[in-house]
């Protein structure tokens, strides 16, 4: 759970609204108020090379009027400019990258890829760190459509 809260978006305090299988639903409190998605990845690879923790989150921002923003806490570093690739059943979207994360750059292209990952059983994220090390993360879909109908619910009103 420490891990969730070392990402600076998440810097309040984090509660668990509810497990899906392999998704989770969250809710941080304060100002503005945040509710996510959130998955780690089924498997890591390659496996023996040390990164920090890994996660894929969903977000919303009723504040800001953001629903569903994609980000990914890859465990280590890009390079400047880098791209990492997801890929769902046979689409693939690029995402940009900063620092450890990579991210979805338009609005409209989440939304599709939202749509993709709920009628798949997995997705596959493939980037490279800033040492050159390239890495192919796979995540288990099952609950994400349960897990983001509880943060939209929380983060309704």
């Amino acid at each position: 759970m420490g891990a969730l809260c070392s990402t600076s978006a998440y810097a309040q305090d984090v509660t668990l609204l509810e497990k899906f299988k392999d998704w989770s639903a969250y809710a941080a409190t304060g100002t503005p108020k945040v509710c996510f998605a959130v998955a780690k990845p089924k498997q890591a690879n390659p496996a023996k090379i040390k990164r920090g923790p890994i996660f894929f989150y969903i977000s919303r921002w009723p504040a800001d009027g953001v629903t569903n923003e994609v980000s990914v806490k890859m465990g280590y570093p890009f390079p400047s400019g880098a791209k990492a690739t997801l890929t769902v059943g046979t689409a693939k979207f690029d995402l940009f990258t900063k620092e450890e994360g990579a991210f979805v750059e338009k609005p409209d292209m989440e939304t599709k890829l939202i749509e993709a990952m709920k009628g798949a059983s997995t997705m596959k994220i493939d980037g490279k760190s800033a040492r050159g090390t390239a890495t192919s993360d796979v995540y288990s879909l099952d609950g994400l459509s349960e897990a983001l109908d509880r943060a939209a619910k929380e983060c309704a009103g």
